[in-house]
């Protein structure tokens, strides 16, 4: 910081020179005229949407392609192109950019969906430019070019008087150096803390399976273990839901569950305790055969695509949920979209160890979780608080006085 506030005052010590866009560059269209069909087979790279919006700089390993005539005139990117997303059902998500930081020696295609602005000369570093157009000041000044009400699309003619500080080439390198280097730091942690969750994980599926495995169950119970249809050991309360169209829901504060969790929250609610939500229709089976399953308690409402189950006699509802996402049901899973019917779900044969035993694993288990849930928490938590430390250099590193 201070060797580039040193810089600055050297350089640039009455402030830096602020442009309009429309008057150091210019801006084109992406691909016009393109249907359905063009994206089969294609013979030319493009990029797309997500590609602009997910990336500071351009991603050129996994395009898609289209197909493109030879004759056709369509505009090509280049080295040094500021690309924007153009329209959104989302404000925020209008007019992010991605900039063109390397040499293309091929022609590589915009979509409809983006456009791109070219500077007239080399004023601005490509790699400078992908800092500066995603910072707030600038980011703020974008969104004001937005128009619309469900969806919001950026004028362009509003954006051309946008006005962007044009430091010396100088400065740009060295900010760019800067935060790279804290964008680097920045990756590495976030890698390394969620490799560190990810074992968390794997080590407590590893332990929930252990636990719940017939042998462990055997050893905890000396006298056996019995097998009950889940009908017999809990509650099906699947008569008591009720769907309610989007367009119908109040916005209120009590959790609206659907097959694989909360969809809404809404003014009223259909159930009051503790549940185990398994999803009947739609999302109900996990990558790994396991049921979609949800703990749900307190005042909810549940639609028609999950099943509701509620304590009885015999079994811990915990021990059940924790049982639950060990088992395979992909042998009761029919149909498309997938369904598990009340038929199928109340004839699954669970073990039923002493309730003792059933407390002691559940004590275990809750731990576990627990400390997973607290990692989960406060691992995101710690990369939240460095991008948002990143973001305030960026800011900060990017904001010039103008030129009196």
């Amino acid at each position: 910081m201070n060797k580039i506030e040193e810089m600055i005052k050297k350089l640039c010590p009455n402030g830096v020179e602020y442009k309009e866009l429309s008057k150091i560059g210019e801006f084109y269209s992406g691909l016009s005229g393109k249907r359905k069909e063009n994206f089969v087979n294609g013979n030319q790279k493009f990029i797309s949407y997500i590609n602009v919006f997910k990336n500071k700089a351009v991603n050129f390993d996994k395009l898609d392609t289209v197909q493109v005539a030879s004759n056709e005139k369509q505009n090509t990117v280049q080295y040094g192109d500021i690309l924007f997303t153009g329209s959104s059902e989302n404000l925020e998500e209008c007019g992010i950019t991605s900039v063109v930081t390397k040499v293309i020696q091929e022609n590589i295609y915009l979509n409809s969906f983006c456009f791109g602005y070219r500077l007239h000369e080399n004023i601005l570093l490509p790699n400078f430019c992908k800092f500066l157009f995603r910072s707030y000041e600038i980011r703020k000044k974008i969104i004001k070019c937005a128009n619309g009400v469900t969806r919001y699309n950026i004028s362009k003619e509003k954006l051309k008087k946008i006005k962007i500080p044009v430091p010396p080439i100088a400065v740009q390198q060295e900010i760019v150096k800067v935060l790279d280097t804290f964008s680097e730091l920045t990756a590495e942690l976030t890698a390394e803390l969620a490799a560190e969750l990810a074992a968390r994980k794997k080590q407590y599926a590893y332990y929930k399976h252990k636990l719940l495995s017939f042998e462990n169950l055997i050893d905890l119970s000396p006298n056996g273990v019995e097998y009950k249809e889940l009908s017999e050991l809990c509650d099906i309360m699947d008569s008591y839901r009720k769907p309610i169209t989007k367009e119908k829901r109040i916005s209120g504060i009590y959790p609206y569950y659907g097959a694989n969790g909360i969809q809404d929250y809404i003014d009223s609610y259909i159930f009051d305790g503790t549940y185990i939500l398994m999803g009947e229709d739609g999302s109900v089976i996990n990558k790994d055969n396991t049921p979609v399953l949800n703990w749900a308690t307190g005042k909810i409402w549940v639609n028609n695509h999950a099943h509701v189950l509620k304590e009885k006699s015999d079994m811990l509802l915990r021990f059940l949920y924790y049982y639950l996402q060990t088992i395979d049901i992909s042998a009761i899973v029919r149909g498309t979209p997938p369904k598990i019917t009340q038929q199928d779900l109340k004839i699954l044969k669970i073990p039923v160890p002493p309730l003792e035993v059933q407390e002691y694993i559940v004590n275990i288990l809750d731990k576990f979780d627990s400390l997973v849930n607290d990692i989960m928490v406060g691992l995101p938590a710690e990369i939240a608080a460095r991008q948002k430390q990143y973001a305030y250099y960026r800011d900060k590193l990017l904001t010039f006085a103008s030129l009196k």
